[in-house]
């Protein structure tokens, strides 16, 4: 060893009989060494002093390490040294004249003869005592390494560790601890929007509607005021954007009901699901009955369970959009249309259903147009008003511009959200949803209401399965499920008797069931991920403002686990992703199969109008291209569907399903095997 070595800081740990020393300058280890001290005349002395290698140990001579001492600026011993043993070492060093100081070091680095002091501020605790962050990071990475998750996941861990400085806190978290300050990732506030609220009594609606606000509000809620201060009751075209429970319905059926009232048409109120729908007609069956006639068109030819069957002459249609759509489809006379109400546009985005209702849109537009004869409003028509609503739009303003409305967006949260997440295996997330289900029921709100939870998981299967594990009383719901069952569910969560409902995305778009608890069993539905704004479509329904004095949303996440081997990525990359991400725009996405169906679609319903049509959806539709593909299909002639295309736009068929069901059909297959065969080619799709 040089004489010339640079010696900052001479570090003394104690291991059994003997010392593990470490040299260091400018925090650079230049010396890792074992002292064995022995008993003299004049007091304990070093007695042997060796260099350790990888290999092995260097014999030295035991003088170098009082010549060491002498030269260090600092002589340190760790805290963690036996007391008999740290008083040994302070008698050698007396014996030389030498001052050390004791002080708090990491047990890990000293066992490994690193000199690495620890301190209130820096310190981990870990199995009782007090680690160096990179020891406990790398005891972390070690525990991480057993669970497979991803660098996203690790990353937010490793984070939560130099915060909460507690190594076995942060690991318990692996196992689906719930510890609500490590589990929190963050709370959306919530936000008041200045807006001068309009008084019902001001509105001049007609008397009927009214007398029936006067009943129920003194004052209209902000997004409500501010639909009125831009025209909403004037019959201009808007596009409203708001979170969930801010009271976007009322302002469509304030307008719709106003002008249907005073003889300016009936009004159509359209909604991407059936159990959506169901829930909107029984809603406006009993606020609005004894004021107008209200139906639901749902499906290609519903009929409900009383019996009673689609009136299209009715004043109130409230249908899913498919419903609509098939009734323009089979060219059936809806009457005169005063306004059309479109909640849940974001549906636009949506890859699988987007181009029906941007069809949809585009063919009753044409219809209301040609009804009423002439063009106007917001260069739609002047008969018929439209509103869009949406709680999750990412680009508000361009699809405003291109539904060719005005945007009213108002950027309030009732109330805030706390967002968690936590790590559980698909076996460990029933235990971890039941206790937080438990939890959350034993609660009461400012306001008298328990918390109930709404979980969400990916399959109707799944939906059963966890409603039966939770302790306290829980139902599945779902599209699956007859409409009484979903009917009785609906009743039994108004009126606090379950603690739970379980659903796949069939309550995401909005059924009204007032949760103060969102819990996300799965991060996909059915094999895709969920976007960023289904996710933030979901964990709104968390809080109500006349219910809950918060929001909660717990992410149950699987590391490293997937759906299908399809999905990119892992659950525990995509719930960070979800959490910190963008909303997405809407951006219409033709490919050739929606493309076919839609042109099909504006074919069917106006003939050589069908350009016009097309070019007036969101979407860029590749007209030219696809009336080429129907005419090799032979589902048009010139400009106009031929038997074997009327029937496939009539079920909303894809080419390739049509052409399968006619192969079978020709061919004398059992009508079974065909429909699994077209089940088959859309799971491989």
């Amino acid at each position: 060893m040089s004489q010339q070595v640079a010696v900052g800081t001479l570090f003394v740990h104690g291991v059994g009989d003997d010392y593990l020393v470490a040299v260091s300058n400018d925090g650079e280890r230049s010396l890792s060494a074992r002292l064995t001290l022995g008993a003299t005349d004049a007091g304990p002395r070093p007695a042997k002093f060796a260099r350790r290698h990888e290999s092995g140990e260097e014999p030295l001579r035991p003088d170098r390490f009082v010549e060491l001492a002498r030269r260090a600026d600092r002589i340190r011993i760790s805290q963690q040294t036996g007391r008999s043993q740290r008083e040994r070492i302070e008698r050698m060093l007396d014996g030389y004249q030498l001052d050390a100081k004791t002080v708090r070091t990491c047990r890990y680095c000293a066992s490994a003869g690193r000199y690495s002091p620890v301190t209130s501020e820096t310190a981990i605790e870990a199995d009782g005592e007090q680690i160096c962050p990179d020891c406990a990071r790398r005891e972390l990475d070690a525990e991480l390494a057993h669970h497979d998750v991803s660098s996203t996941a690790a990353d937010r861990l490793q984070e939560l560790l130099l915060d909460v400085q507690d190594l076995e806190r942060v690991k318990n978290l692996l196992s689906g601890q719930l510890d609500p300050d490590l589990t929190k990732f963050d709370e959306m506030s919530a936000t008041t929007e200045a807006v001068d609220p309009v008084p019902v009594g001001s509105l001049g609606l007609h008397p009927g509607m009214q007398s029936l606000l006067d009943d129920r509000f003194e004052s209209l809620l902000p997004v409500q005021s501010l639909a009125v201060q831009n025209g909403a009751l004037d019959g201009d075209d808007q596009l409203v954007v708001s979170a969930t429970a801010t009271g976007k319905t009322l302002i469509g059926e304030m307008a719709g009901l106003d002008r249907l009232l005073n003889g300016e048409g009936k009004m159509l109120f359209l909604v991407p699901l059936v159990a959506l729908a169901n829930q909107k007609y029984e809603d406006f069956r009993d606020e609005y009955g004894h004021l107008a006639n209200v139906t639901i068109r749902v499906g290609a030819s519903r009929v409900r369970d009383d019996g009673e069957r689609f009136d299209p002459d009715a004043d109130i249609v409230v249908g899913t959009y498919e419903g609509i759509d098939h009734a323009l489809r089979v060219g059936q006379d809806l009457g005169d249309i005063g306004t059309v109400v479109i909640d849940e546009v974001h549906t636009l985005e949506d890859d699988d259903r987007g181009h029906r209702l941007d069809g949809l849109i585009a063919r009753l537009k044409g219809y209301c147009e040609n009804r009423n004869g002439n063009a106007g409003g917001n260069g739609t028509n002047a008969g018929t008003q439209w509103l869009y609503l949406s709680a999750t739009v990412g680009n508000p303003g361009w699809l405003a511009t291109k539904l060719r409305a005005n945007l009213v967006e108002f950027e309030e949260r009732p109330v805030p959200i706390e967002r968690h997440v936590t790590f559980a295996d698909g076996q460990e997330k029933a235990r971890v949803a039941n206790k937080l289900v438990r939890r959350e029921f034993d609660r009461k709100s400012s306001q008298g209401y328990r918390g109930q939870t709404i979980i969400f998981t990916n399959s109707r299967r799944r939906c059963h399965q966890l409603a039966r594990k939770l302790e306290y009383d829980a139902a599945a719901y779902h599209a699956g499920l007859d409409y009484s069952r979903r009917k009785s569910v609906e009743r039994q969560f108004a009126n606090q008797d379950l603690a739970a409902v379980v659903t796949t995305a069939a309550l995401a778009a909005g059924v009204d069931f007032p949760a103060s608890q969102v819990l996300f069993d799965s991060l996909a539905m059915g094999i895709e991920w969920l976007t960023v704004q289904e996710f933030h479509q979901m964990l709104g329904r968390a809080g109500r403002p006349d219910y809950h004095d918060r929001g909660v949303v717990y992410v149950l996440v699987e590391p490293d686990g997937s759906y299908h081997s399809s999905m990119p990525g892992s659950e525990d990359e995509t719930a960070f992703r979800l959490l910190k991400g963008e909303m997405e725009p809407v951006a219409m996405r033709y490919d050739e199969t929606s493309a076919v169906e839609e042109v099909l679609a504006n074919v069917t319903v106006a003939g050589g109008g069908a350009k016009a049509l097309t070019e007036r959806m969101v979407g860029d539709v590749p007209m030219k291209h696809a009336v080429g593909k129907l005419l090799d299909y032979d589902f048009i002639d010139g400009l106009s569907p031929t038997p074997l295309g009327r029937a496939v736009t009539r079920h909303f068929l894809e080419p390739e399903a049509a052409f399968t069901m006619l192969d079978g059909i020709r061919k004398g297959k059992d009508p079974y095997d065909t429909v699994a065969e077209i089940e088959l080619r859309d799971e491989e799709s």
